[in-house]
């Protein structure tokens, strides 16, 4: 059907992409299954359940600015940003969710033919942003334990090699990779870019040796730990050259006001929301116990603020259809290396208790 009309102009590497399978909005089950969408639980997504800080709400709803462009060159909020991380402001860029920043880069190293080496099972918008440039995929296999073997990925490096992709913690997984493992990778030379989404949960980053590896590039976001995956904003550490490109290159306007005023309000109150997540880390302990209590799921061990579960008995999408029709969203993956797997975002402890009673009425079934 696509050669008819304007069809025909489509690139043909895009005819058959598969685009990527967002979580679900509670309002689009209205009428579809009996719970009313307030009282619906939501842990497919990695949100933080406690919402945003108190100050940002103040602000977003005392702000009267709305009608003028944001600040394109960002000032303020990198300023801010380098007072958070510590990185100076000139090696930061900040955008509409830390996805842009991986689309930008691709972007500015990747031509068709070129190689991206993705550690998987790993986050999937590296894969989403490698297809839309049409570059060229070299998969690695992390190991039984979901950490990624160094070896076989510098092994895997070839003279076409443009980027290599890393997650810490790893998206669907939950695991961490030692920073002597991505010293490792940066001494190959070639550009590496650090997806460090769930930082605040561990503590450990790559950040302070941007301006040293002139090849680390280090991506964040305030979905997680703040509150504001509605808003879409993230940001990211690089070596002077490339967040100077990259500030020419990316939408003048990409960060919308609202979203520059809640992540500085963000990083101002940072000890309350640090509080949060340290309720959320202390409930996704318990909910790995609780979890491996059932006896058909296997919980692995999670840095960060979600738990991934091989099921057992049955399979993940019977599961997670019953939990949607009891009210309940989780994740689950269908794809040969996470075949029959759940991730499950940390929710709140009574959200967390009725996941559990859920699952647990589920599993009489079984």
């Amino acid at each position: 059907m696509f050669e008819e009309g304007i069809g025909k102009y489509i690139r043909p590497e895009l005819k058959s992409f598969g685009g990527y399978a967002a979580s679900k909005a509670p309002e689009t089950l209205k009428g579809k299954i009996s719970v009313p969408v307030d009282k619906i639980i939501k842990l497919d997504a990695n949100e933080n359940p406690y919402g945003c800080s108190p100050k940002v709400e103040k602000a977003l709803a005392e702000y009267k600015g709305i009608h003028i462009y944001p600040d394109s060159g960002q000032q303020e909020l990198r300023k801010h940003l380098q007072d958070y991380t510590g990185v100076p402001m000139e090696h930061i860029v900040a955008s509409a969710g830390s996805d842009q920043l991986i689309d930008l880069l691709m972007r500015l190293f990747i031509s068709k033919g070129d190689e991206v080496i993705n550690c998987i099972p790993t986050f999937a918008m590296f894969q989403f942003f490698i297809n839309l440039v049409d570059g060229t995929t070299v998969n690695v296999l992390r190991d039984e334990n979901f950490m990624v073997d160094v070896k076989a990925l510098k092994k895997a490096i070839t003279p076409k090699t443009k980027l290599i992709l890393l997650a810490t913690p790893n998206n669907p997984t939950g695991t961490i990779m030692p920073k002597k493992d991505i010293l490792a990778v940066l001494d190959s030379g070639i550009p590496t870019l650090v997806d460090e989404a769930y930082y605040e949960f561990t503590g450990e980053t790559m950040a302070q040796l941007v301006g040293k590896y002139k090849n680390l590039m280090v991506i964040r976001t305030f979905s997680k730990w703040a509150g504001l995956a509605g808003l879409r904003i993230g940001y990211g550490m690089f070596p002077l050259e490339i967040a100077n490109i990259l500030l020419k290159i990316k939408e003048p306007y990409c960060v919308n006001v609202a979203a520059q005023l809640a992540a500085i309000e963000s990083v101002k109150d940072k000890e309350y929301l640090m509080e949060k997540v340290k309720i959320i880390s202390a409930e996704r302990d318990n909910l790995y116990t609780l979890l491996q209590q059932t006896g058909w799921l296997k919980p692995y061990p999670s840095k960060a603020n979600f738990i991934l579960c091989a099921v057992l008995k049955g399979r993940a999408k019977d599961i997670q259809q019953k939990l949607e029709e009891m009210g309940i969203l989780v994740r689950y993956f269908y794809t040969p290396l996470l075949k029959d797997s759940l991730r499950i975002s940390v929710g709140k402890p009574e959200e967390n208790k009725a996941l559990i009673q859920a699952l647990n009425k589920i599993g009489e079934g079984l």
